[in-house]
């Protein structure tokens, strides 16, 4: 199929690059906020071509429209002002060019304006598509040093010089406290994948758009951001994750880890490896609170901190449970309850919707089978510690190390 063949104006063509060209192009540059008027190119000459001739641009004149497209992204044009640039030009260039050139009839005008229009539509969309392309492969070279800069936070060992200066494009003040905080997915990594971009609108949203790095790491979202304390109007950074999180379509039940705020790069790595050790103990320990806090697993990480000492305690106290019928299981199960409720009775009962008889009766068995009663106060903080051991170390669904002899 052949192309029509293009109608050609009459007019004489004006003179190359007169002066009147220059004072449109920089009048456009000024009315499109002080766009450098060397991004237009050859964008004019191309126009009064179009007008005097007719002739359609060629395309490495639409090619050099999308690098001048390219170079407003990267000089940090935006896409509105550029676009501006080049509409501003050409009506201004049109306004004009009837006091530079006749045309000898209405029809010529029309022909030499339709051609003008087509010139235009062609070359607005070779710089939007040049801009976008451009602003892509900015995204991506930005989306690459985010991943490495957060990987190297997180690691704790590079140089801090070094980390200083590359984390300074991305608003972060080193010197002040971070923290940072793990969301894992009941599903796969897609779903933290997915749940990225909704996320970090939410944090950035939630506590104000300054430093904030969101990115996927070993299966689980990783946010470092400042520290931003609670208050009445204002939620933490677990709570604000979680708020989010729990409208994602796919991922759900959610589990967000906070470790605590420290200055300084070697903080944001401390920050991390408290929330990854958070994320794991929540699951050793099969925790049902969807936001876990660092502070709030001190006392396992006291008794981990002494494996030996923890797994001689558990062999001593409450192992003899064991021996009860349906094993162990149950009145571990009641001991956790009748501390988390402040070894109350009554609440015990309500959590395990059991009777307040049947608890007394496991609690009497428990003191029966192990020597230790958990209603004492004297010997109360034994069999709490020995419990909390227990579900540490994974007994009695895991069976217990051998206990440690003495040299």
């Amino acid at each position: 199929m052949t192309r029509p063949p293009e109608k050609t104006p009459t007019a004489p063509a004006p003179l190359a690059d007169p002066a009147w060209v220059q004072r449109v192009a920089a009048e456009a540059g000024r009315g499109a906020g002080g766009v450098p008027v060397e991004l237009l190119g050859g964008f004019l000459a191309v126009l009064v071509d179009a007008a005097t001739t007719g002739r359609r641009p060629e395309k490495a004149e639409l090619d050099a429209v999308g690098l001048n497209g390219r170079r407003a992204a990267e000089m940090g044009v935006s896409a509105g002002n550029a676009v501006q640039l080049y509409l501003s030009a050409a009506w201004r260039l049109w306004r004009e060019l009837p006091t530079v050139t006749r045309f000898p009839d209405s029809a010529t005008t029309a022909t030499a304006a339709e051609a003008v229009m087509r010139a235009v539509d062609r070359a607005v969309a070779s710089l939007a598509e040049g801009y976008t392309a451009a602003r892509r492969d900015m995204m991506r070279s930005e989306e690459t040093l985010r991943r490495e800069l957060i990987e190297d936070l997180l690691r704790g060992d590079a140089d801090i010089g070094a980390l200083v200066e590359r984390a300074e494009p991305f608003g972060m003040d080193m010197a002040q406290p971070h923290q940072v905080a793990l969301a894992a997915p009941s599903g796969r990594l897609a779903d933290a994948e997915a749940a990225l971009s909704s996320l970090e609108r939410a944090v950035v949203q939630g506590i104000g758009d300054r430093d904030v790095l969101v990115a996927t790491k070993d299966g689980s979202i990783v946010v470092v951001a400042p520290a931003t304390p609670p208050t009445g109007r204002q939620r933490g950074l677990g709570e604000l994750m979680h708020a989010d999180l729990r409208r994602a379509p796919r991922g759900g039940p959610w589990r967000v880890t906070v470790g605590r705020p420290y200055p300084g790069s070697y903080g944001i790595a401390r920050s991390y490896e408290e929330a990854r050790e958070a994320l794991g103990m929540a699951e050793r320990l099969r925790l049902e609170m969807p936001v876990v806090r660092a502070e709030d697993l001190l006392i396992y990480r006291v008794l981990l901190r002494d494996q030996p000492a923890i797994t001689d305690l558990v062999h001593a106290v409450v192992s003899p449970l064991s021996r009860a019928r349906g094993g162990a299981g149950p009145l571990l199960a009641t001991l956790d309850a009748y501390f988390a409720t402040g070894c109350v009775v009554t609440e015990t009962a309500r959590t395990l919707h059991l009777s307040v008889r049947a608890v007394t009766y496991r609690l009497e068995r428990v003191a029966e089978l192990t020597g230790y009663d958990p209603t004492d106060p004297a010997q109360r903080f034994t069999v709490h510690a020995a419990a909390l051991g227990a579900r540490l170390l994974g007994w009695p669904q895991r069976d217990l190390p051998a206990p440690s002899t003495p040299d």
